[in-house]
């Protein structure tokens, strides 16, 4: 299928590594111009090098952090200058600590609200002029938790399931300029995060990590970790021209782990 992506614009959140690489890669492959942006500045240019490498979209790159607003503000202009305008946005953050909730202090709580939702709402607010003027695609990357709290993860629990709230409100708000908001949440995806959560558990159960994988992958139907380009293709056809009809909406990339309906 011809996702339709050549020569439109993304601006990818967090994007050296993990999750939001995979998408920048699917959409490069696509022949997308992608704007990628880490703290990592080494890993930045690794990574823009690797996609550069592939010959397909244009690949620019911008250090920040997206819990600082001018730093939000330099990389939806540089996105603009480059490439001349925004269509699709993913809004993108690493995962929050671990811990119950009589374990995280205040400033976990401070700083998990702003990594992963109110940089998600500064990204949108910045971004909002460019996807107004042609319609465009938002994606906002969660977790399964917005369907099934995950336990030890209460931070994730709390501030996922706000980005379906304020998705889901946005919806609305942004249909008339033909911008289509939506979440996708992964379950177990190869990822260096899941590795580490997995290595919390396996200590707290006292057992190895690989003895804690292959629990977890019991529980999924299909029996295995989802790779990160299984996810990163999802993302594809949701920011895609193939998708038209399809906002406000929650999907899951999980394997079927997650058995709420």
């Amino acid at each position: 299928m011809d996702f339709q992506l050549k020569g439109k614009t993304a601006l990818v959140a967090a994007s050296s590594q993990g999750l939001g690489k995979a998408i920048a890669e699917a959409l490069v492959k696509e022949g997308a111009n992608v704007m990628i942006t880490s703290r990592n500045e080494a890993k930045l240019q690794e990574v823009r090098s690797e996609l550069s490498g592939l010959q397909k979209g244009r690949v620019s790159s911008i250090t920040g952090d997206i819990t600082n607003p001018s730093d939000i503000e330099k990389m939806v202009k540089q996105t603009v200058q480059e490439f001349g305008g925004i269509d699709i946005l993913i809004n993108n953050a690493g995962g929050p600590p671990a811990g119950a909730f009589e374990e995280i202090t205040d400033d976990e709580w401070q700083n998990s609200f702003e990594l992963n939702l109110f940089s998600y709402i500064r990204l949108i607010r910045q971004a909002l002029p460019y996807l107004k003027k042609n319609g465009g695609k938002i994606i906002n990357i969660a977790s399964s938790s917005i369907k099934e709290p995950i336990p030890g993860l209460i931070l994730s629990n709390t501030f996922r399931t706000a980005i379906v709230g304020m998705s889901k409100t946005l919806a609305s708000e942004l249909a008339p300029y033909n911008i289509l908001i939506n979440t996708v949440a992964p379950g177990r995806i190869a990822t260096d995060r899941v590795r580490h959560l997995d290595e919390v558990n396996a200590n707290k159960a006292g057992v190895s990590i690989e003895q804690m994988e292959e629990k977890v992958k019991g529980q999924i139907p299909l029996g295995r970790y989802g790779a990160p380009e299984e996810f990163a293709n999802v993302v594809a056809f949701l920011v895609s021209d193939a998708n038209t009809y399809m906002t406000g909406s929650s999907f899951l990339v999980d394997g079927g782990m997650v058995k709420s309906i």
